[in-house]
């Protein structure tokens, strides 16, 4: 197996997911569903070359933020990586997809980054250095692998409440509307994406309405007020492959996949949808 398609260690136990090389992307996978948000900057991602961070800054031109080269000088300021977001500095590594995913984010959802940052700088003031609290690792997960759903048929909510997933993911009501990917927020889900056959599962906020950016709008309001993304226990797991037309090979093999499928965990309850105002 290779590098780019298995988990790498860190030292500290924790297997993180490493991508494979940008010349080993093939193009064509970028008109996955995934990536449906981001296809106004197809090229920063579809090109053989690496755009530059300074070329990236130019072409984003991001309000009231700043992406930086992560280096050494840029790290001997001891800063938390959030707190030098509220100063206005994003950290980005060159060459990186995770981090040009993450700036990619910034420019099309910045409201929504905005109020994810200033929820963790919040949180971060009230704990001791090095502890976090259930809400800052919400955030880190809905920001690393949101999705943002919206429904309006209460049949699908009952399901997915109970994991049905052979009832959430009949065809016929994601092609009529009745459950939809507002947005895939999380740029480390774009980033596994990369693989196409690797199984996604995102971390769901889900609204009820119509209207993607309306949805979006109403997220972000929500974890702004402190309504939305306080415990990660509130996040609905979505098995993305599910969806129809989002992977290859939806048998009725694939959906009696427990694995993936996953059973509702004993005593497991999800919110009732945000409501637009």
């Amino acid at each position: 197996m290779t590098a780019a398609t298995t988990a790498a260690g860190d030292g500290s136990g924790v297997r993180r997911f490493v991508p494979p090389p940008r010349a080993a992307v093939d193009p064509q996978v970028f008109a996955h569903p995934v990536f449906a948000g981001l296809r106004d900057v197809h090229d920063l991602l579809a090109s053989p070359e690496w755009p530059s961070i300074a070329a990236l800054e130019t072409r984003l031109a991001l309000p009231g933020k700043h992406l930086v080269e992560q280096d050494a000088t840029l790290l001997a300021d001891g800063l938390h990586y959030e707190a030098r977001i509220a100063q206005g500095r994003i950290a980005t590594r060159a060459d990186n997809w995770h981090d040009l995913f993450n700036a990619l984010v910034w420019a099309r959802y910045p409201q929504l980054k905005q109020a994810l940052n200033v929820q963790q700088c919040r949180h971060m003031a009230s704990m001791p250095p090095g502890q976090r609290n259930r809400a800052q690792a919400a955030l880190t997960q809905f920001d690393e692998t949101g999705v943002i759903v919206r429904v309006r048929n209460h049949t699908l909510l009952a399901a997915w409440d109970v994991h049905d997933w052979h009832a959430l993911f009949e065809s016929r009501y994601w092609l009529s509307g009745d459950i939809a990917v507002a947005a895939v927020f999380g740029h480390a889900l774009m980033e596994q994406a990369l693989l196409p056959d690797r199984r996604l599962v995102g971390k769901c906020v889900v609204v009820q309405g119509d209207g993607d950016e309306v949805c979006v709008d109403a997220v972000t309001v929500a974890i702004a007020e402190g309504r939305a993304v306080t415990d990660p226990l509130q996040l609905r797991p979505l098995p993305l492959a599910g969806i129809a037309g989002w992977h290859k090979g939806q048998d009725a093999a694939f959906y009696a996949d427990a694995d993936y499928f996953r059973p509702l965990r004993a005593g497991r309850q999800y919110p009732m949808p945000l409501l637009l105002l």
